[in-house]
């Protein structure tokens, strides 16, 4: 089985690059599931209604999200449908799921999604306790086991990686926006990369327009946040899971 995770969509320029290629990719590919971060796609903050259809539409599986997840109202409408995903470390009784379960070319496939503490600023649950809860519980039903740690220090990402090393199929990490280079399959069998990067404006900073950037390290004053234009790019993550042992045997980058 082909699984690609796709790193956050920033922007609409990001919505249009993964149009552009998420189909061709499907074929080429030979693609069986596909998991998108969404939570930057309405212009860095949050997603819509229609840019999850269009989503969906286009042949992704699962969206994840992560520290914008309430950036627009819309989300309230279509956030408790099995095909997004919030942090399961989210308080309790936040609307949605932290996790879902999807049956697809036979296997049934688990994404789970967990939100960092460092640096995040958001009120979340400790995210090594609740993904250690989250599996007990979904592991005796899923095949395959998908964690999107949506986090902004390197360090807590990677001691998740090691924590879920042999329970979790593939752990990969967003927020951060910039690709890193160290994919690996851990010890235990568990396929990890600390982040898969962002689908958005190429020549930017993390997505945001250079010269906007410019002024808020500058000045430390607030500035809106604004999405840069030009050429995009498209960062993702392959894995290839052997049918038998239901365990990563290869993962490659791929960007476009």
């Amino acid at each position: 089985m082909k699984i690609l995770a796709i790193g956050d969509i920033v922007g609409s320029s990001g919505l249009r690059k993964l149009k552009e290629c998420l189909p061709n990719m499907i074929a080429s590919y030979h693609l069986d599931f596909v998991v998108v971060n969404g939570e930057n796609a309405a212009e860095g903050m949050g997603i819509t209604e229609k840019m999850y259809r269009d989503m969906l539409k286009l042949g992704v599986d699962v969206v994840t999200m992560g520290n914008h997840t309430w950036g627009k109202k819309d989300i309230f409408r279509f956030i408790e449908e099995k095909t997004i995903v919030r942090p399961a470390n989210y308080p309790a009784n936040n609307p949605g799921n932290g996790y879902t379960i999807v049956r697809k070319n036979g296997k049934k496939i688990a994404v789970v999604n967990l939100i960092g503490r460092v640096t995040m600023g958001v009120l979340s649950e400790n995210p090594f306790l609740i993904a250690k809860k989250v599996i007990q519980t979904i592991k005796p039903e899923a095949d395959i086991i998908i964690v999107d740690f949506h986090a902004e220090a390197t360090a807590e990402k990677i001691a998740l990686g090691y924590y879920l090393d042999g329970e979790a199929t593939i752990v990969f990490g967003t927020h951060t926006h910039v690709q890193t280079a160290d994919e690996k399959i851990l010890k235990k069998g568990t396929a990890y990369i600390t982040d898969i990067g962002m689908t958005g404006p190429k020549n930017s900073v993390i997505g945001m327009d250079i010269a906007v950037s410019f002024k808020r390290f500058e000045t430390a004053l607030p500035e809106k946040y604004k999405i840069a234009e030009g050429e995009a790019m498209l960062n993702s993550c392959l894995f290839e899971v052997d049918d038998k042992s239901n365990q990563v045997k290869k993962m490659e980058r791929i960007n476009l």
